[in-house]
């Protein structure tokens, strides 16, 4: 499906300033069409004074015109004589006749598109008027305050830069609730809904002929931070947002100044109810601390089974016996990597590399005492997830450890750590460049270290390794596996050396 950039550039009359003005008002408008009751088109004139729709948007408060997709639509000069005039004449053109669309009566006003004073597209409100609607006062309000924003957009006030759209989490839409402001900033309008949040924020009377700031502030709970934007918004003053509680609800409100000819004539305040939305970020929050501080404690009890049993190597006398709790002192200390990685951030899932240079930092002083240059990583791991980081950091360092001790006995030489990733597919290889495997060498026969490794393998991991020589001299063990989709942040979708 064609984007609004790609349309714009392959049109080819707009510069990048103006694209990116579009692209403000395309992130704001559905306000707009929910105000309206009418879809919006965005017409750009392309090269022979036809124009090209590059961006549509349906309403949610009425009936849409146009149920297909009509993105890519393109009509020659003529063909739309409302949308060759308000381009031309630079004004608002309404349409006194309805069209006929699919035997359904259309109703089609056309609003120039302005920046810096030029016309540089134009927007068409289509309304449906094959539903009867009843000129209650909401849709009188939504109707004019559609009619201040559409006047806007044709004098370059609207979209406004900087200004929070309302595509954002959690950011307020018409039908949350609206609050229509005069100049002073006293309640001209409240809907329905605006006036159902406010009680529920603590105010029991009448919105209506009241300043909404001295209305606001009388409902704020001591006990929560006042965000310092909130004078700004409960006037119409800035077009921001801002968060209000007490202590029965919280609200996020947002404000749009309508101005005319420069000069500010009010604003719209859009509110909605975002308590219980609130209360699972808290939640969340306090999940995720006590996640952490899990994490935390668990780190902390390994180190002390890692200090104990250095206390116990140096009361063990027997070579083969202090080598084993050297063993597992390592392996301890490894699996409190990962856990110290994880009450570090807010997600499950840990910088795999971070963990992985750690440990090898731990086998360091091992590769010296047997002569090796020097063990190194190539590649990237990636983030990994914490149901998998705690086996793969245990099988990388069983085999950095078995190459160091075994590969490279007797000699100098080197040990690299290659990681291939592929989304959740990783290929990881432990090579060295010592003697190789003896001609004998079976896995299935080998010591404690080569079982734990298989075992996490293709258990854990959901993969396979396998054993083998170097061409170059040396050997290598290939571990292939399967990881979870991190629960955090994306793992890449390809990383290799």
């Amino acid at each position: 499906m064609p984007t609004l950039s790609s349309l714009v550039r392959r049109l080819g009359v707009l510069d990048p300033a103006d694209e990116e003005w579009l692209h403000l008002l395309v992130g704001d408008w559905q306000m707009l069409s929910d105000l309206s009751f009418a879809d919006l088109l965005l017409w750009v004139p392309d090269s022979d004074g036809g124009f090209v729709v590059v961006a549509h948007c349906r309403p949610s408060t009425g009936v849409t015109v146009h149920d297909e997709d009509v993105v890519g639509t393109r009509i020659t000069p003529g063909q739309r004589e409302q949308v060759d005039r308000a381009y031309a004449e630079a004004r608002i053109c309404r349409d006194h006749d309805p069209e006929w669309l699919d035997g359904s009566p259309v109703r089609e006003e056309t609003v120039p598109v302005v920046r810096q004073g030029r016309v540089i597209a134009v927007m068409s409100r289509d309304t449906s008027l094959s539903v009867p609607r009843a000129p209650s006062r909401l849709e009188r309000n939504y109707l004019q305050c559609a009619d201040a924003l559409a006047r806007m957009v044709s004098e370059g006030a609207f979209p406004h830069q900087g200004a929070p759209t309302g595509t954002r989490r959690g950011a307020p839409r018409v039908g949350d609730g609206l609050v229509r402001l005069d100049v002073e900033g006293v309640v001209v309008y409240a809907s329905p809904n605006a006036r159902s949040d406010y009680r529920r924020l603590g105010f029991t009377g009448d919105l209506v002929g009241r300043s909404l700031a001295e209305v606001t502030a009388s409902c704020l709970d001591s006990t929560h931070q006042v965000d310092e934007t909130l004078p700004l918004v409960v006037t119409g003053r800035a077009p921001w947002r801002c968060d209000v509680e007490s202590r029965q609800a919280a609200l996020s409100l947002r404000a749009v100044p309508l101005l005319e000819e420069g000069v500010r004539t009010g604003a719209l305040v859009l509110c909605r109810d975002v308590t219980e939305l609130r209360r699972r970020e808290q939640e969340l929050l306090t999940k995720d601390a006590t996640i952490r501080e899990i994490h935390h404690r668990v780190k902390n009890n390994l180190q002390t089974v890692s200090a104990l049993l250095r206390l116990q190597t140096r009361r063990i006398e027997s070579d083969a016996g202090r080598a084993a709790l050297e063993e597992a002192m390592r392996r301890v200390s490894t699996i409190a990597l990962v856990h110290e990685t994880l009450s570090a951030g807010f997600e499950e899932v840990v910088e795999f590399d971070d963990v992985m240079d750690r440990g090898l930092q731990l086998i360091a002083s091992l590769a010296a005492s047997h002569g090796a240059a020097g063990v190194r990583r190539i590649g990237t791991f990636g983030q990994v997830g914490a149901e998998d980081a705690t086996a793969l950091a245990l099988v990388l360092t069983e085999l950095v450890t078995n190459a160091v001790e075994h590969g490279l006995r007797g000699g100098d030489g080197r040990v690299e750590v290659r990681a291939e990733r592929d989304g959740t597919s990783l290929v990881a290889t432990v090579a060295d460049d010592g003697a190789g495997l003896p001609e004998d060498f079976s896995p299935h026969a080998g010591g404690l270290g080569t079982q734990i490794v298989q075992a996490l393998v293709q258990g854990e991991l959901r993969g396979s390794i396998v054993w083998g020589n170097r061409p170059g001299g040396g050997a290598e063990a290939v571990v292939r596996a399967e990881l979870h989709e991190p629960r955090g942040d994306r793992a890449p979708a390809a990383v290799t050396a």
